[in-house]
């Protein structure tokens, strides 16, 4: 079987990580990967006035998985515009509500914590909440302005990723925390309280705990090994994975995929460390947070011995002292290694 993969390098760094982790996909499950690759990118927006093609969503659809590198360049545009103008469209037109964030330490990396033995999996509603678009600005450019932005919380989008949550609680180790504010969000943030504790009652085997979202950042730092599936907002996922990457030793960790469960629509995967335009042209970047993102893309299609294998030398590759320390070895460096790895 060859799965079809939609290759969206983007801007700066997404560009050699791309590379190097389909690189290593390629070679982990040879021949099932049929890549397409569309430059969309912030160059596209200042050649065309848009980051993809006004068909690009009814052009993705028939693929069987993206792949995302980085999308952003805030000097030439800004990020509101390249988010909204790509990232954002995609996972709500392909309803892919469940991003998933791994956090725990590779073999031979320290981070800052000093501590090793936790194993966090984020899981962050990804289509609605906080970043759901809905607002705007009126008497704009007087000293009257006002911006309203209003955050939309469904039955249906609540719920479903509370469920998602459960599920994957229930596949590791049974314990689910469920992050809020409802001491001070007493509509949006109670309501996700109440579905919490209403699906409870179908999943007896899970351990669920309560944290406002300040409480848990506490606990991510002072206890990490103490948490094992935490589902949050998109705003407040979206703060937590990245506290999760510092602990897991930084954004060249960090990886991630948005999933549409019901598998109606492609899901997406990408490394979430940006594009670095600070350094995208000096051929450091940590390419291990897009291979993982690959693996974790071959698991969702299925091809859990080839996912299996990724890690297993991204393993091996942290575990000599390559990639631990950002800057330190150049992406080829890295991308060899996991490459002689999988040998």
């Amino acid at each position: 079987m060859t799965y079809r993969i939609a290759l969206i390098p983007g801007d700066g760094i997404g560009l050699p990580v791309t590379e190097a982790a389909m690189e290593v996909a390629q070679k982990a499950a040879p021949g099932l990967l049929e890549t397409v690759t569309f430059p969309w990118s912030c160059e596209t927006y200042l050649q065309t006035g848009r980051m993809m093609p006004e068909d690009g969503i009814e052009t993705l659809r028939s693929f069987d998985a993206i792949f995302l590198g980085a999308v952003g360049w805030p000097a030439l545009v800004p990020d509101a515009v390249s988010l909204h103008g790509l990232l954002l469209p995609i996972r709500k037109a392909f309803v892919q509500y469940a991003n998933i964030r791994p956090h725990r330490l590779l073999p031979g990396v320290q981070g800052p914590l000093r501590k090793e033995g936790f194993d966090i999996l984020c899981i962050r509603e990804n289509t609605e909440g906080e970043y759901s678009g809905a607002g705007g600005r009126v008497h704009v450019g007087t000293p009257d302005e006002v911006a309203v932005e209003t955050s939309v919380f469904t039955r249906v989008g609540v719920e479903r990723i509370l469920r998602f949550g459960f599920e994957q609680a229930r596949k590791r180790r049974g314990k689910l925390a469920s992050v809020t504010k409802s001491n001070a969000q007493k509509y949006s943030m109670v309501f996700w309280d109440e579905i919490t504790d209403q699906l409870a009652a179908d999943y007896p085997d899970v351990e669920v705990s309560h944290y406002h979202v300040d409480a848990i950042c506490a606990r991510m730092v002072m206890a990490p090994e103490s948490l094992d599936v935490v589902v949050a907002s998109n705003l407040f996922g979206d703060i937590l994975t990245d506290l999760g990457a510092a602990i897991q030793g930084g954004l060249g960790f960090a990886a991630s995929a948005n999933i549409n469960p019901s598998r109606s629509a492609p899901s997406m995967f990408e490394p979430v460390h940006g594009s670095a335009p600070d350094i995208a042209h000096l051929g450091i970047a940590n390419p291990i947070a897009a291979i993982w993102s690959a693996a974790m893309m071959m698991d969702h299609l299925g091809e859990a011995v080839a996912a299996a294998r990724i890690m297993a030398a991204l393993g091996a590759t942290t575990a000599q002292g390559i990639g631990t320390v950002p800057g330190q070895d150049r992406t080829e460096t890295i991308t060899r290694a996991v490459l002689a790895a999988l040998d």
